[in-house]
């Protein structure tokens, strides 16, 4: 930009070439911000239907008892009347089972 030395008493020069430079960085920051505006994208998510059945099937554990007292009553009374009969081979086989799948 050149300025005109011979005319430096001019104010209205002065002022002139000030406001002009305002208004120009106001129309580059107008534009930035027009610019800004178009390239900001809103997120969105979306669950599959199997992550949607996975969420009710975690809500479904979560709201079921921890101990299964109908199993357990009718465990006790096969007990005690002496009707629940033990496998043994059945039985080692599991525990070497369960030991063997321990890390």
């Amino acid at each position: 930009m050149a300025l005109n030395i011979n005319n430096l008493n001019s104010s209205s020069q002065v002022k002139q070439k000030v406001e002009q430079q305002t208004q120009v960085k106001q129309q580059v920051a107008q534009q930035s911000n027009i610019e800004q505006n178009k390239s900001v994208r809103q997120d969105s998510v979306s669950l599959t239907p199997q992550a949607k059945q996975m969420g009710e099937l975690q809500k479904k554990v979560a709201d079921a008892p921890v101990v299964d007292q109908k199993k357990i009553d009718q465990l006790k009374k096969a007990i005690t009347s002496g009707e629940y009969k033990i496998d043994p081979e059945k039985l080692a086989a599991n525990i070497a089972n369960f030991e063997f799948n321990i890390d």
